[in-house]
């Protein structure tokens, strides 16, 4: 969740964003480099909506209870190939 003042853009935001974190990503794991060179590391879509009169302790709560079932993520791995 974020909080965006009213006088920034949002898809520039977005585009910084996606921009800064897959640098990271990229730069940290050599391999997805290779693999991402010519393609987007992140999808071209964002979603975004405002809260209106909702409070942002009331989003907060919301997020944090969503019924997800949680995947563990010990057999996560990135291959080299």
């Amino acid at each position: 969740m974020l909080s965006v003042s009213p006088h920034l853009s949002v898809s520039g935001l977005v585009k910084e964003l996606k921009g800064k974190s897959s640098w990271k990503v990229l730069s940290e794991f050599k391999s997805l480099s290779r693999q991402y060179w010519v393609r987007y590391f992140w999808v071209r879509g964002y979603f975004v909506e405002s809260s209106g009169n909702v409070t942002d302790e009331v989003i907060m709560e919301y997020i944090k209870n969503q019924d997800v079932e949680k995947e563990s993520d010990d057999d996560f791995k990135i291959s080299d190939s």
